[in-house]
């Protein structure tokens, strides 16, 4: 039995998650070294699904690292569009579509999102702005 191959069966009773999907790629080369030094030498393992295995997990990572830089990339530019509306007069919808209107106070960051403060007391998404006004007077 390979060392891989024997991640996902031990004796003891493991959770539903697969095994597979919790390996970084540094567990991955430790494995793969395993199995190159325990492998019979008459029958040799074939390296090249290793390398390829190898290869998918590296760009699973990359693509992963890449998304989360261009979230991080999204939301400051979210944070940098709401700042230029801080003592601006907004008006949009709120979660239940109901109109909401104040003067921008502060910026927040909630579930990865900006969201304006108002003076009204109520917060308002970036993506539900409707109306954008220079001055004090509500829209």
């Amino acid at each position: 039995m390979s060392a891989i191959s024997s991640l996902g069966t031990s004796g003891t009773t493991a959770p539903t998650t697969d095994a597979y999907g919790s390996l970084k790629s540094s567990d991955f080369i430790k494995v793969m070294l395993s199995e190159l030094r325990n492998q019979d030498p008459f029958q040799p393992q074939d390296s090249s699904k290793l390398l390829e295995q190898l290869s998918s997990l590296r760009n699973i990572e990359s693509q992963t690292s890449l998304q989360t830089q261009l979230q991080n990339l999204v939301l400051q530019s979210q944070i940098s569009q709401a700042g230029g509306l801080i003592g601006k007069v907004v008006a949009g919808l709120d979660a239940n579509n109901d109109t909401i209107g104040g003067q921008v106070t502060s910026v927040v960051i909630q579930d990865g999102k900006a969201l304006l403060e108002l003076d009204t007391g109520k917060t308002l998404g970036m993506d539900r702005v409707t109306q954008i006004a220079q001055g004090a007077a509500t829209p």
